[in-house]
């Protein structure tokens, strides 16, 4: 559109889809420390197979607890300052995770103490990961003008999964000709450790980045709202759309079911199910499935990365798609991709069969899931709920998320130990009732408006 700053609109994304990145970077770190880290702290211990999955998947809690104020945080400390905040947040708990013993106990001799540590800084991480799974994509709509929006904030779930991607290639650096004890005795702290870069970069660059017109607006300092939108679209446009803003902000909020309870139950489930499939299973635990089939410690590294750029290719493929194909065809395309995925590899358990057959099968799930589910989970709870109530709804949907993927990756170490085929069928038969639950229930929002949306949610006398 005439009258834009492209290249200042572009900067401002990228500098804010650091922290999709640092998302996707803190989730799958703990992939390539997570056996080190039973060695030395689970077996350390003696504890049992519950406690290696509730500290792998430690973070979760604080995801869920960043998750649920980051409608506050935003709201309070204002978008840019709340990620500064989860910025600082991914820095301590890089440093801290890699080095537990910091100050209060001797590496080396593992403690009680010592684990409870552990999963504080891990605790710490996640918070940075609700926060930032949140307030990046509401920073990046609020910033980025109307027609391009949609390929803006695309780009965020993008970043998440290539943060994925080169903390893969990072494990597999570090890890590659390396001893299994120099790995469990040092290299899972330096896994860690490496988040402190990025986390760094981030919050540096978030000191040359504005904070949005929306919340600038909010708190009636027009006169700055306005210089940004005059950066961003231009002097032509910048008095109407500030005074668009203000005609929204003017709103009174809604009462959480004045657009009744179906659509937040519909909100709810879409963040239920893209955990229950199993995908973090895959994205916490590759390295440990790969050698469960045979591989190589470096070479189960290598297999992760291929992995990891699968899911690149395929979360393109579903940000080309979803304005073309709509929401609900990817959805259910995704469900009957994963569930086949699944339930072949839950056969292959149980025949006791290894080999090329079940990384085919892995790969057809996690590309399943990453241009259905993935992607296009973000986007429907982003649009889904009408403007009165987004701000309520989209946080009761994003702590319900990281607490179906607490639930699912805690649970996976003991539901191993009990039947790895079973385990794996349980995945499929939820991807096919996530297939179910598209089908009669999600509504499309492919081409609708926000308002055409409100008129479709009408609320209820």
């Amino acid at each position: 559109m005439k009258g834009q700053n492209t290249l200042y609109i572009v900067a401002i994304t990228l500098v804010a889809t650091l922290g999709g990145l640092l998302f996707g970077y803190d989730t799958a770190v703990i992939s390539g420390a997570e056996k080190s880290i039973q060695a030395y702290l689970i077996n350390g211990l003696g504890l049992s197979s519950w406690a290696h999955g509730a500290t792998i998947s430690s973070a979760l809690i604080g995801c869920i607890i960043g998750g649920a104020l980051s409608g506050f945080l935003a709201s309070r400390l204002g978008r840019k300052r709340s990620l500064m905040l989860a910025a600082v947040l991914f820095f301590i708990s890089a440093l801290g995770s890699g080095n537990p013993e910091f100050l209060f106990f001797q590496k080396g001799e593992p403690t009680m103490g010592l684990l409870y540590v552990f999963n504080l800084y891990r605790i710490i991480g996640g918070i940075g990961v609700g926060l930032a799974s949140a307030v990046c994509p509401m920073y990046i709509g609020e910033i980025a003008p109307a027609d391009i929006r949609g390929r803006l904030v695309s780009l965020n779930q993008f970043a998440i999964i290539f943060g994925m991607l080169v903390v893969y290639f990072v494990n597999w650096g570090i890890a590659n000709g390396q001893s299994l004890e120099w790995i469990n005795t040092i290299g899972w702290r330096r896994m860690f450790v490496s988040e402190a870069i990025p986390a760094g970069i981030f919050g540096a660059l978030l000191f040359f980045v504005p904070e949005t017109p929306r919340y600038l607006a909010i708190n009636h300092q027009d006169e700055k709202a306005l210089a940004i939108l005059k950066r961003i679209n231009g002097a032509q446009q910048a008095q109407t759309i500030l005074e668009d803003i203000k005609g929204t902000v003017q709103q009174s909020s809604a009462r959480l079911f004045a657009y009744g309870k179906l659509i937040i139950i519909i909100g709810i489930l879409l963040s239920v199910f893209q955990q229950f499939v199993g995908i973090n299973v895959a994205l916490y635990y590759a390295p440990r499935i790969f050698e469960s089939m045979g591989a190589e410690k470096d070479a189960s590294m290598l297999q992760t990365v291929v992995m990891g750029l699968v899911n690149v290719i395929f979360t393109v493929v579903a940000i080309l798609t979803v304005d073309r194909w709509g929401r609900r065809p990817l959805l259910m395309v995704g469900s009957i991709g994963m569930a086949i995925g699944m339930f072949a590899i839950g056969t292959l358990a149980f025949l006791k069969v290894i080999g090329i057959g079940t990384l085919i099968f892995i790969i057809v799930y996690t590309a399943s899931f990453m241009m259905s589910w993935g992607p296009i989970t973000w986007v429907l709870i982003s649009e889904i709920f009408p403007n009165k109530i987004r701000g309520k709804a989209v946080a009761i949907a994003v702590a319900a998320q990281w607490a179906a993927n607490y639930f699912i990756s805690s649970t996976y170490p003991a539901m191993m130990e009990f039947s790895s085929g079973a385990t794996y069928c349980f995945y499929g038969a939820m991807s096919l009732l996530s297939f179910i639950f598209v089908w009669k229930i999600v509504p499309e929002t492919k081409g609708k408006t926000l308002e055409e949306m409100e008129t479709l949610l009408k609320p209820k006398n």
